[in-house]
């Protein structure tokens, strides 16, 4: 059982708080450095687009910490995390979130977020409640009980699957 959450939250990014929202299998590859998104047309189009939408931001500059990498910090103090599509929503919303309670854990204190679908002219703004918090210390136990796995999780077919770049080692 993992006691200090804060301190094994450094080796999670935010990439694997979407993923457990998706798939754990996805999550357990990835953790596991079999990164198969790197060549992902599907990631490509993602930073396509948060590339062509945000080309006059001068705040685009992109924030390191502690592993994670924000798309965007604006001057009103808004993290922005930009996604091609609302598909999967709430795993776009689980990761801005685990952003903004990284930044609290961090002394940056209460922040907000805004979750942006440039393609689909939606914005969704976001806040770190303190049901979210607990919330977030039960999903990073349950990431790192994924993490320390001896091999994957079963694969379950879902509609994801017909996308992800994983698919092969799940179904091939």
């Amino acid at each position: 059982m993992i006691t200090d959450t804060s301190q094994k939250s450094r080796s999670l990014t935010g990439v694997m708080m979407n993923y457990y929202h998706i798939c754990h299998t996805e999550l357990w590859y990835f953790a596991h450095d079999i990164n198969m998104n790197y060549e992902s047309d599907i990631i490509a189009q993602g930073r396509l687009v948060n590339e062509e939408h945000y080309t006059r931001d001068t705040s685009k500059d992109e924030f390191v910490l502690e592993g994670i990498k924000l798309d965007r910090v604006t001057s009103d103090g808004y993290i922005h995390e930009v996604k091609k599509s609302d598909r999967a929503e709430k795993a776009h919303l689980w990761q801005l979130k685990y952003y903004l309670w990284v930044l609290k854990q961090s002394e940056f204190g209460d922040l907000k977020g805004i979750l942006e679908f440039p393609l689909q002219r939606k914005r969704v703004e976001v806040a770190l409640t303190e049901e979210d918090e607990k919330e977030m210390t039960a999903k990073i136990e349950a990431i790192h009980t994924i993490m320390a796995m001896p091999q994957p999780p079963k694969a379950k077919k879902i509609p994801f699957c017909r996308q992800c770049s994983y698919r092969e080692l799940c179904w091939g």
